[in-house]
Formats: structure tokens, C-alpha cells, sequence
């Protein structure tokens, strides 16, 4: 009993409908039960678990003839949720035109999500993008990550680079970019790049602050000129790579459509209300886009489970091309029915296989 309306509360929350509309269906629990079960036992805390949970069982399950050698990169990005704008704490986002909060996820190359996080409009992406990456709490081991414009900075280059991960970013305007000298005395070392070149990185000043560097890497401190200068080198190296290697360009336009596509999911799957969150409380804000995640990470356990169901019939796995391998993805909703009865059957379970 417990489980069904823990479900239930889940499925309210994360498809925006609500408990008093949920409550209303044909599973014999009433408004009052699910909301106390709600109080109760379904904090965000709980919520991340369960999202976890789920994210770390479908990298269990994944077969490598399937999906390929599994990924050490995500993709982040954020998303715009509109909310109610009728109390002090709302906040009006200029980019895109409307009240309420951003949704930061962070998605893995096979379409699952390892972390979510609600920000403020007004709050940095790189920061979030930091924190994604660092503590998202599942099995999975982050060595990069693929961030747009918004969610790179010259700070963000020398972080990530204390952190032990690669920040990969799609810049916008990279002929602009400038890159810095690795020594001084050397004005003509590059001639062919001399009109992109700026002046040399100070090596001295990171020097001077490395160990404070290393000692405040997850929370800045005066130690901010070292750390531009850090990140300074550390962009001019990927700026230098990204422009040689058309693979790593691919790669990264790779993984930020697939955080893309997971924002596309979130529109078909927190559809009520249209789309905006009833309340201003963030608990309640956080607690709305964990179960979201609980939702979404479900459907492409399931859908990944299906996949590899058909695929596991020798006559369709020979049919598959690298080509189709390559398009193949398990996150697609076009089976999903999100209207109408909210019915629920415990005792009975899909007959997919789960076993790796």
C-alpha cells in the first residue's frame, strides 16, 4: 500500500498534475492518504535517491553489443520552468522571457540523466555545471563534460582542471577567441597564429598560488587571479584542439543533442499546468523536478529494456547498421499515454529482461 501511493505521489509531482487530481483515480487512495504519504515519507531526499537508484540499474543493465562502450563524459545544460509569479522570491529570466526557475541536468551520452538541479535565473552555470559533475552521486565516473556558451568560463577551464575533469564546450564566436603564449621573449614563435595570439600566461602567479588553488579548487577564494590564470592556459590548449580535431567538434555537438533531447522529454512527460510549477517554495520547486527525473530516468530504463528485448532476436540484430546503432536511443515517448485514468496494478510486471 505504501509503495502504490508512493508511486502515485511520484507520478503527481512529477507530471505536474498534482495529488488532488491523481487522487481521483481508479486505485482506491484517497487525497488525504496521498498527501500524508507525501508529508510523510516523500522528501527530495528520497526523490534523489530513487532517481539514482534508477540511473545506476540502467547502467547495469546496458549491453555493450547494443548501446556501445559505455561514456565517461555528460552533457548540462539548462532549462527554463516557468512558476507562479505572485510572491516576492519570483524571478523574471531576460533570455527567455518569462517567470520562474532554471532546471540544470546533466545527461549522459545514452540519454540518462546523473544529476538535476534547480537554480536561479540569475545563478552561474558554470558553478552548476561544477557541481553536477562533482556530486552526482551515482556509479558513474565523470572525466568530461559538454557545456555551451553559457556554461564555460576561464575560471570554469582552471577548476575543472584542478577537479580532474575536461571542460568541453561549443563556443559560440571562437574566431574571436585569444589565445595566450605559453612563455614570454617569444613574439614570433607562432607567426601563422600571431593575429589570434594575446600576451603570455603568467606561470609565476600560479606558481605563487598553486597549493591555495588546490585547497579551495570546490570553493573559491582570493586565490581568483591565479585561478583565471590557470584557466586561461587550460582554454588556449582546447581552443587548439577543438580547431585540429573534427572528431572532438562531433563529439561534443553529439552530446549536447542529447541533453537537448532529454529537454524535449521533459515537455511531453511534466505536461500539466503547461508546464510551469504551482508553487515558489524551492523545496517544493526541488521536489517537482526530482520526480520529474524519477519519471523520465523510469521510461528510458524500460525503453532501454525493450530495446535490447527486440535486438536480441538474431534476425533484427542483423539488420542493424553502425549507422542505425549510431541513432539508436532510448529515450522516445511516443508510447506513452499521460491522459486519461491513472490505474495501478502491483501484481503484475512487464516481461522484460533486466539482466545484463
Amino acid at each position: 500500500m505504501l509503495a502504490e501511493r508512493l508511486l502515485l505521489a511520484v507520478y503527481a509531482y512529477g507530471t505536474n498534475t498534482g495529488i488532488r487530481a491523481i487522487s481521483g483515480g481508479e486505485h482506491g487512495h484517497s487525497e488525504d492518504d496521498l498527501r500524508y504519504v507525501r508529508r510523510r515519507y516523500l522528501s527530495v531526499d528520497v526523490a534523489r535517491a530513487m532517481a539514482t537508484q534508477i540511473t545506476n540499474a540502467t547502467f547495469a543493465v546496458r549491453r555493450q553489443q547494443v548501446w556501445g562502450a559505455g561514456s565517461s563524459a555528460v552533457a548540462s545544460d539548462s532549462t527554463h520552468c516557468g512558476a507562479f509569479d505572485q510572491n516576492i522570491f519570483t524571478e523574471w529570466h531576460s533570455r527567455y522571457g518569462g517567470h520562474g526557475v532554471l532546471i540544470y541536468w546533466h545527461v549522459e551520452k545514452k540519454s540518462m540523466a546523473i544529476h538535476s538541479q534547480v537554480i536561479n535565473c540569475s545563478a552561474s552555470k558554470v558553478a552548476a555545471m561544477i557541481e553536477g559533475a562533482m556530486r552526482h552521486g551515482t556509479s558513474m565516473e565523470v572525466d568530461g563534460n559538454y557545456v555551451d556558451s553559457h556554461g564555460q568560463s576561464e575560471v570554469g577551464f582552471g577548476l575543472t582542471r584542478l577537479l580532474g575533469f575536461d571542460l568541453l564546450p561549443r563556443i559560440k564566436r571562437i574566431n574571436h577567441v585569444k589565445l595566450y603564449r605559453p612563455a614570454a621573449g617569444e613574439p614570433d614563435a607562432y607567426p601563422r597564429l600571431a593575429p589570434a595570439m594575446t600576451r603570455p600566461i603568467r606561470w609565476d602567479v600560479i606558481g605563487e598560488q598553486h597549493d591555495q588553488m588546490i585547497k579551495y579548487a570546490t570553493a573559491i577564494h582570493p586565490t581568483y587571479q591565479a585561478m583565471i590564470e590557470l584557466g586561461r592556459a587550460q582554454k588556449t590548449l582546447f581552443v587548439a584542439r577543438y580547431l585540429r580535431d573534427r572528431d572532438l567538434q562531433r563529439e561534443i555537438d553529439e552530446g549536447l543533442n542529447v541533453v537537448e533531447s532529454w529537454n524535449g522529454g521533459n515537455s511531453a512527460i511534466f505536461f500539466s499546468k503547461g508546464g510551469g510549477i504551482a508553487s515558489n517554495r524551492r523545496d517544493e520547486q526541488e521536489l517537482s523536478v526530482l520526480c520529474l527525473r524519477v519519471l523520465q530516468s523510469a521510461l528510458v530504463y524500460v525503453n532501454t529494456l525493450m530495446v535490447q528485448d527486440v535486438l536480441a532476436d538474431e534476425v533484427w540484430a542483423d539488420r542493424m547498421t553502425d549507422i542505425d546503432h549510431r541513432g539508436l536511443t532510448p529515450l522516445f515517448w511516443t508510447h506513452v499515454a499521460p491522459y486519461g485514468e491513472v490505474r495501478m496494478n502491483m501484481d503484475r510486471r512487464l516481461s522484460l529482461r533486466a539482466e545484463a
